[in-house]
């Protein structure tokens, strides 16, 4: 059996192309993501490259009982990439 990898932020840039490669390389990838930054498009654009849809759940990752409910129902998942931040604004200084 594939291991099951839950990808926080997976349709994100970076966290796109992880799960585009953890399916590629036969591994089931559940995302996780608020799409605060992105969008649900993503997961079309990764079934249309590879032929393989991750299954999306649409939570926070401060959201605790949505979790829940994710690894609940995806018993078999092994490994958490973490990839969710929120943007840091350019206009910072720095002393």
């Amino acid at each position: 059996m594939p291991s099951t990898n839950v990808s926080c932020s997976g349709t994100g840039y970076i966290g796109s192309f992880t799960v585009l490669a953890l399916l590629e390389a036969d591994y089931k990838v559940v995302i996780v993501d608020n799409l605060y930054n992105s969008s649900e498009e993503t997961v079309n654009r990764i079934e249309l490259i590879c032929g393989k849809r991750p299954d999306l759940y649409q939570v926070d990752i401060t959201d605790e009982a949505g979790l829940d409910k994710v690894f609940k129902e995806h018993p078999d998942i092994d490994s958490v990439i973490h990839f969710a931040a929120l943007k840091v604004s350019d206009t910072c200084t720095w002393a």
